[in-house]
């Protein structure tokens, strides 16, 4: 029996989207000016920067997909290079967003398709990539990673997870099911 190296990441990826969820609900009234909670936008800036980039995505990109590469997938032109293009891009969604909400909170005028439009393209974009990863890549790692490699990927998960804290993954969950009782 191998050692799972995927399961892990896909249940973070079920936290992500329900982010992602809201994001959507919410940008669609921002961009038609009912939704003006910037403290939300705020938190989903957080949440993504810490829980889905320094959290999850260090995982994959510092692990799992190091382990590809090592396993002779290239680097460049090559899956992990499309996934890493994408965390930069999302990145910069992100920063988009962050600068429309914090000069709206500032009282500059018409932020709100700035916020909606990077919001949605954030959104958009994460669904796509990981639906890539959870239908494609992930089952492709399983498959061609040797389980002498595994257990190692294990405590690297362990090991960003106590670095963490115990207490990380139960704030962000906590966030997501707040803002999802509004």
């Amino acid at each position: 029996m191998k050692t799972d190296i995927t399961t892990t990441l896909v249940d973070e990826h079920r936290l992500i989207l329900r982010m992602i969820a809201l994001l959507e609900r919410h940008a669609l009234r921002t961009k038609e000016r009912s939704y003006s909670d910037w403290q939300f936008y705020l938190d989903g800036v957080d949440f993504i920067r810490n829980y889905a980039d320094r959290f999850h995505h260090a995982k994959e990109e510092d692990v799992l997909f190091a382990a590809l590469v090592e396993n002779s997938m290239p680097r460049e032109n090559s899956p992990v290079a499309a996934m890493l293009m994408e965390h930069e891009q999302g990145r910069a969604y992100v920063r988009g967003m962050e600068t429309a909400v914090n000069e709206a909170m500032a009282g500059l005028p018409g932020q709100e398709g700035d916020i909606a439009e990077n919001a949605m393209a954030y959104a958009t974009l994460l669904r796509d990539h990981i639906a890539k990863e959870d239908d494609i890549l992930y089952p492709l790692a399983e498959r061609v990673i040797p389980e002498s490699m595994r257990p190692e990927i294990a405590r690297e998960y362990q090991r960003a997870e106590m670095q963490s804290g115990t207490e990380f993954s139960t704030h962000y969950r906590g966030l997501v099911e707040a803002y999802e009782k509004e």
